[in-house]
């Protein structure tokens, strides 16, 4: 969740009165949102130790759906609703002198669709800025940057100080070369193509630029005198700064999704149309569209939705009539009208500071919210239910607790993990078609799902190096391989893997871990004096290059026959095939254990010889969940 700090002198006076950090966080928490920290001991430690300090600061975690909430002015106007303090803003646009016609015009050129197709405005007219509400304007579009803009790369803002500019304006996509401004903090002119070297060594802005760096064409938004504006997503121009003393504020955001555009102009201009010489209005802004359409920017119009208040009583255990829901609806910023038609029935108006809300449980919870959630009456649900583990859960809680009561330490390494670890440090060759790879991963830790847990096991004996000898570790986890059959073109399978690392190799040892695990299981173990048996477990020689040449094993698990008849000639091609001892094709492999190769280890900075254990436990679930059903 996103945290807001805000100036805490600066909330009580809007709130019209002081709370301690106690009743503040209370507040917080009827509200829905949690204090995450009170910075006035700090300041004042500071003080006393005379040393610079700013004023006292609320850190207030928001909920990721509030973006009305990113800043100062929307959580005080929240608050001071909910306190009945003040009632809900009614925002809405209102047209320049002249009507319709006079409106700024906002014309987007054809060239657009290649980079980022949508743009909107809105003018913030006769705006009275402070330090505080400058910087807190500042705040909000970072934070919607970061939030609901994912970094810029579905929204950008950029905000301007329309006394410095002349309309109408264009939305234009060009060349790299062919834009030329001076950027934002500097005092020369640059190209689009300089711009991007320029700012390859800023910490804040290097980010943005892969969003239309390969692009043969770049946004950029002019005014009537082909001044430049900004070159979204990376940068406003130096001419149109916003300062202290604008007045008017031109707001300005391209995108390449409608929806996020929409929500983002509108939380802009909202939140900060309360500093216009006439509050919660706005001036809408006309954008034309390439083939000629046009459309009112922004979109302050509210969403009218039915709410029924037996819904709301049957979700929250309550007893409300109609009026009641209404009231508390109101205290959460909604505008209720009861109907006059149904007694049951509220027709609720969603202004557009809430684009959270979807559906009629979302207008029920924010009743909940006003109600108070500790206010709800406590009741025993009107049936009674056991839960039931799922059954690979359960077969694997049990391995997990036989192989820690025999001295075994568990880990939890992530699932996630680099290629190289999950093929080249094991000597396996990916062949594309196994593992799970993540599209944009955030480094080079997490490109893939991961395929076996030896990667993990082994990572966590190299971070433990200075543990005393023998590490011996296990985990019992899923693994995805991709499967075209499925819907989700993947599959889990839930592994369980065990590594041994001493000063000896051990390969005994984890042979013993998987035979103690057969055990508890009820798996027999074929040897090879009973090749014919029905059911059960062996080991047979083979060769993976991630082991130690005849130094490892495949376990291979034959299930227990289908209660069915088989004809003599099938009962005895089983039985010619058990005695020359092939796989038979109902045998199924389950893994592999081995002593690891001296190359895997370098790889994995691993020092002393290890041997390891990993089989899946797909194949007993069926079987363990019968035995559990007989002995229920």
């Amino acid at each position: 969740m996103p945290t807001v700090a805000v100036d805490k002198a600066d909330l009580w006076e809007r709130l019209g009165q002081e709370f301690s950090s106690e009743e503040f966080d209370i507040l917080c928490f009827e509200y829905g949102l949690e204090l995450d920290e009170d910075t006035t001991e700090e300041v004042e430690e500071a003080i006393k130790k005379g040393l610079p300090a700013e004023r006292p600061q609320l850190k207030i975690e928001i909920p990721a759906n509030r973006y009305d909430l990113l800043c100062i002015e929307g959580i005080s106007r929240a608050l001071n609703v909910f306190l009945g303090k003040a009632e809900p803003p009614r925002y809405k646009l209102v047209y320049p002198t002249g009507g319709e016609s006079a409106i700024l015009n906002m014309s987007v050129h054809p060239e657009t669709k290649k980079i980022r197709p949508f743009v909107a405005g809105a003018i913030l007219r006769n705006v009275k800025f402070t330090p505080r509400s400058y910087a807190s304007f500042i705040d909000l579009q970072d934070k919607l940057h970061q939030n609901i803009c994912r970094r810029r790369q579905l929204v950008a803002i950029g905000t301007h100080d329309l006394d410095t500019l002349q309309t109408p304006f264009r939305y234009e996509a060009r060349p790299p070369k062919d834009i030329n401004f001076v950027p934002l903090s500097k005092d020369k002119e640059f190209t689009a193509e300089e711009l991007m070297a320029v700012y390859e060594s800023d910490k804040q802005l290097s980010r943005y630029l892969p969003i239309i760096r390969d692009s043969p064409v770049y946004p950029v938004i002019y005014d009537a005198k082909d001044r430049v504006l900004s070159m979204p997503p990376i940068i406003n121009s130096e001419h149109s700064k916003i300062t202290l003393n604008t007045k008017n504020v031109f707001i300005e955001c391209t995108a390449t999704d409608q929806t996020k555009l929409d929500i983002v102009v509108n939380m802009v201009a909202t939140m900060f149309s309360e500093y216009c010489a006439e509050p919660f209005t706005i001036e809408p802004v006309k954008v034309i569209m390439p083939d000629g359409s046009s459309r009112i920017s922004p979109d302050l119009s509210e969403r009218a939705m039915l709410a029924h208040a037996s819904y709301v009583n049957s979700c929250t255990g309550l007893s409300l009539q109609a009026g009641e829901v209404s009231k508390l609806l109101s205290k959460m910023s909604l505008f209720p009208v009861l109907s006059s038609s149904n007694p049951d029935e509220i027709n609720v108006s969603i202004p557009a500071t809430r684009p959270d809300i979807f559906h009629e449980c979302d207008i029920m919870e924010d009743a909940a919210i006003a109600y108070g959630f500790n206010n709800l009456p406590h009741t025993f649900p009107p049936t009674s239910t056991v839960g039931q583990p799922l059954a690979i859960n359960k077969l694997s809680d049990i391995v997990r607790s036989e192989w820690a009561l025999a001295g075994w330490v568990e880990v939890l390494p992530l699932t996630l993990c680099s290629l190289e670890e999950n093929f080249d440090f094991l000597n396996h060759q990916d062949d594309g078609k196994t593992a799970v790879k993540i599209a944009n991963p955030k480094t080079l830790e997490f490109q893939v799902v991961r395929t076996t847990l030896i990667p993990g096991l082994l990572k966590t004996i190299r971070e433990n190096r200075s543990h005393a000898l023998p590490v011996k570790i296990f985990e019992a986890g899923d693994v995805v391989f991709k499967d075209s059959k499925r819907e989700r073109q993947s599959r889990n399978e839930r592994h369980a893997g065990a590594v041994w690392c001493n000063k000896t190799a051990g390969f005994e040892i984890v042979h013993g871990v998987l035979d103690r695990a057969m055990k508890i299981l009820e798996i027999p173990r074929i040897g090879s004096a009973d090749f014919k048996a029905e059911t059960g477990y062996y080991l047979k020689e083979t060769s993976d290059p991630m082991y130690f040449p005849g130094r490892v094993a495949t376990i291979y698990y034959r299930p227990p026959p289908q209660k069915r008849k088989h004809s003599a000639l099938t009962k005895l091609k089983h039985d010619l095939e058990a005695t020359i001892h092939t796989s038979d094709r109902h045998d199924i492999e389950l893994g592999t254990l081995g002593i690891l190769h001296p190359s895997v280890l370098e790889k994995f900075e691993i020092q002393y010889p290890c041997s390891a254990l990993e089989f899946t436990l797909e194949p007993f679930k069926k079987e363990m969940q019968k035995i559990w059903t007989n002995d229920e």
